[in-house]
């Protein structure tokens, strides 16, 4: 588990981060999308979950179905929302490319205030 703040820098960290325990796994053919699926959900964390300052997103990454389950916890209780963003608009498309790169994904409570949302990506056959 680690915990990062709100600030956008800390997506890219957290990125090295996951790179590391992939590699550490010998799950890099993961990599492009899986790093992909985290920064949109720890993107998706920092701008819409609106909570106090100081409040920290935690994420972890866990070995499942010999692929990895990427969660990002935050404080909010909002639900993540799929849009239907409007044809040249720059954002909106987070969860829609989380879907589309992860076997599954999905929201749920957590203990303590707030929400996880995560994602299950794994090796093609």
């Amino acid at each position: 588990m680690s915990r990062w703040s709100r600030h956008p820098r800390c997506v890219g960290r957290a990125r090295a981060e996951l790179r590391a325990v992939l590699a550490g796994w010998a799950l890099s053919g993961l990599e492009e999308a899986a790093v992909l699926v985290l920064s949109e959900l720890l993107t998706n964390a920092g701008q819409h979950a609106r909570v106090s300052p100081g409040r920290e997103i935690e994420t972890r990454f866990r070995l499942v179905d010999g692929g990895v389950r990427i969660e990002v916890h935050d404080a909010s209780d909002m639900a993540p929302q799929v849009r239907d963003p409007e044809p040249g608009s720059s954002g909106g498309r987070g969860l829609i490319l989380v879907a589309a790169l992860a076997d599954r994904w999905g929201y749920g409570a957590r203990c303590g205030a707030g929400k996880v949302v995560w994602a299950e990506l794994t090796p093609g056959l």
